[in-house]
């Protein structure tokens, strides 16, 4: 028998401005196909039959997020986000943990739209085998190099053990709330939710994941998302 957390909320972080688009707003109101990013993003959450709630942490100057007809949905809601990722995460960390600490976190990049619900499932599953937690990640298929200061090769990485770590990444509420909580406090660089665990010891789960959930983040990952997504 399975055995998955009663309450899984999803947390969307979705107060950054996306710069490196060099679009006149931030990228995940940028449209792909017929609705934004965001608004796939949130599609696919809200239609997981697993996840009870999805928090959406926002720039508190956000003034396109009330435009998408998600925003209505009665299992979501908002709350304001902070100048970093992991700022926003914890935002709707403690919102999470006001409802019911013993819930599970599902964090989810609201530039990644291609995330399926295949995979998602996956994941949660995985709570079984890594009942610390575990993310989705991609294992490297490319030589990679380390360079020095000066863009010259150092040496070659061995890519055996390397993965790509992707989203959603899955974790008790409580748990990162205090792991990430704590990092921050002590001017951790947290570039994600298991950075956080990482540093206080966890050895989070990887669970292989399908190398179309991309992120968007430059302007040709528009259409490459737009093709992964009207594949599925």
């Amino acid at each position: 028998m399975r055995n998955n957390p009663r309450s899984i909320i999803a947390i969307v972080p979705a107060a950054g401005i996306g710069s490196r688009m060099g679009a006149d707003k931030p990228k995940q109101y940028l449209m792909l196909g017929h609705q934004s990013i965001l608004a796939h993003t949130l599609d696919t959450l809200l239609a997981h039959p697993e996840i009870t709630l999805v928090v959406v942490a926002l720039h508190p100057q956000d003034n396109y997020f009330h435009q998408l007809p998600q925003s209505q949905h009665p299992r979501l809601t908002q709350v304001a986000g902070g100048g970093e990722r992991a700022d926003s995460v914890l935002a709707a960390l403690d919102y999470a943990h006001t409802l019911n600490p013993d819930a599970w976190a599902l964090v989810h990049d609201a530039a990644r739209p291609c995330v399926t619900h295949d995979d998602i499932t996956q994941l949660i599953n995985a709570v079984d085998i890594h009942p610390q937690g575990a993310i989705l990640a991609a294992p490297v298929r490319d030589t990679m190099k380390r360079s020095d200061a000066n863009s010259h090769i150092v040496h070659t990485v061995d890519r055996a053990l390397l993965w790509h770590a992707l989203t959603p990444q899955f974790f008790p509420v409580s748990v990162l709330r205090q792991h990430l909580s704590a990092a921050l406090a002590a001017k951790v660089s947290i570039t994600d939710e298991a950075s956080a665990m990482e540093w206080a010891g966890v050895m989070p789960g990887l669970v292989c994941g399908r190398i179309d959930n991309i992120k968007v983040t430059h302007p040709d990952d528009l259409q490459l998302a737009a093709l992964f997504i009207s594949q599925q």
